[in-house]
């Protein structure tokens, strides 16, 4: 993922995978700044447009991947399924 600030644009958190099977619960621990925060509103679709985006890679749920879904779709699963 890629944020645009005034000095240029940076990529606060790359090369992150994660593989979660239905009915599993998953902690992200780790000190402040490492970019737990910034993970979990990507993998949301909740990065703070246009100036944070996924450049690459994958989001994939329940077979989907949500780096493609349009916005719609995404509230929805968002509300429902993610939730």
């Amino acid at each position: 993922m890629q944020f645009r600030t005034p000095d240029g644009t940076i990529e606060p958190v790359n090369g992150v995978s994660w593989n979660v099977a239905a009915g599993e619960i998953m902690a992200i621990v780790g000190e402040s700044g490492c970019g737990k925060s910034v993970s979990a509103l990507a993998v949301m679709g909740l990065l703070a447009r246009p100036t944070g985006r996924i450049v690459g890679g994958r989001i994939l749920f329940q077979g989907r991947d949500l780096v493609t879904l349009p916005d719609e779709k995404m509230r929805e699963l968002r509300g429902r399924d993610i939730g």
